[in-house]
């Protein structure tokens, strides 16, 4: 990883757009709607630090002699700076943004090849719903009731798992926020507790070729079982926070055992399987699912 991506929160913080035209117009666009006090500067004000005081981030754009007059005074007033067009002048990059309000995407080329940085946001920005954001506001909202009762990170994880494909979510992103609290509130009363699963992954790739659906397991999971011969670009789907087992150790009674308390199990598959050990979990009463088949290429 090249550079670090961080958010920075916006509400009530100073940002300034330092320039004329359309490329300072494009960055000033970036904060549409958003809770920062934009700033615009022109002309001799832009060289001035004091303009600059208390902002957090500073975009510049302009000729070369401008660029580098209003970037020494924003960095005096100590922001940070994005010169447009100039990477080696910025202590920042602008990522290609995804806007869903609360749940904000962005993908960056560490400033070298923007165009590619807006392919891929497209790419990602029509999976997305429109309604992520209000999703994520009803999770805010409900945070510290949800830690309280389920203090269990497991099983607080498995929790939200579950609610973000629940008519809680359902119906907050058609906007009916007082139904979608109340949903979720009803489903906390009931002690939080989801049934386990295990799902049986293609795990020998190619890994463009993995389904949507079997990419979400592996995005879920919360134990992957990895055995030899895994392709590396299947397995960095996975959370990197997820516990991995080998097949010698995750037999019938052991995924069970995890899919009885409540986990969610990727098993990747790289040789066929035991219908012995699928019968087991089945009489166990495991809920299984197997994602083998790959699409045509």
């Amino acid at each position: 990883m090249d550079v670090f991506p961080a958010f920075f929160p916006l509400a009530g913080r100073k940002v300034v757009v330092a320039g004329e035209g359309e490329a300072a117009e494009a960055k000033a666009r970036l904060f549409d709607g958003s809770p920062a006090i934009l700033v615009r500067l022109e002309g001799h004000e832009a060289f001035l630090p004091g303009s600059y005081a208390g902002a957090v981030l500073a975009f510049i754009a302009g000729d070369e002699l401008f660029v580098q007059a209003a970037a020494g005074a924003a960095r005096a007033a100590r922001a940070l700076v994005n010169v447009v067009d100039r990477p080696l002048m910025s202590d920042f990059h602008t990522p290609a943004v995804i806007d869903r309000g609360e749940v904000v995407a962005a993908v960056g080329t560490t400033g070298s090849a923007p165009m590619l940085a807006s392919l891929i946001r497209n790419a990602i920005e029509a999976r997305v719903p429109e309604g992520a954001g209000k999703v994520a506001a009803l999770l805010r909202k409900h945070q510290e009731a949800v830690r309280t009762a389920l203090p269990d990170l497991t099983q607080r994880r498995t929790f939200l798992r579950e609610i973000l494909s629940s008519p809680a979510a359902e119906a907050a992103m058609a906007g009916d926020a007082e139904t979608a609290s109340r949903l979720l509130t009803e489903a906390l009363e009931r002690g939080g507790q989801a049934a386990g699963r295990v799902r049986f992954v293609a795990g020998r790739g190619p890994a463009d070729l993995i389904t949507l659906r079997a990419g979400r397991v592996l995005a879920e999971a919360d134990v992957i079982v990895v055995p030899s011969g895994v392709e590396p670009g299947i397995l960095a789907m996975a959370r990197r926070d997820a516990g991995r087992l080998t097949p010698a150790e995750a037999g019938p009674d052991a995924l069970i055992a995890l899919a009885n308390g409540g986990r969610q199990v990727a098993y990747l598959v790289t040789a066929p399987l035991d219908p012995h050990d699928l019968k087991a979990l089945a009489e166990a009463g495991v809920a299984i699912e197997v994602l083998l088949a790959a699409p045509n290429p």
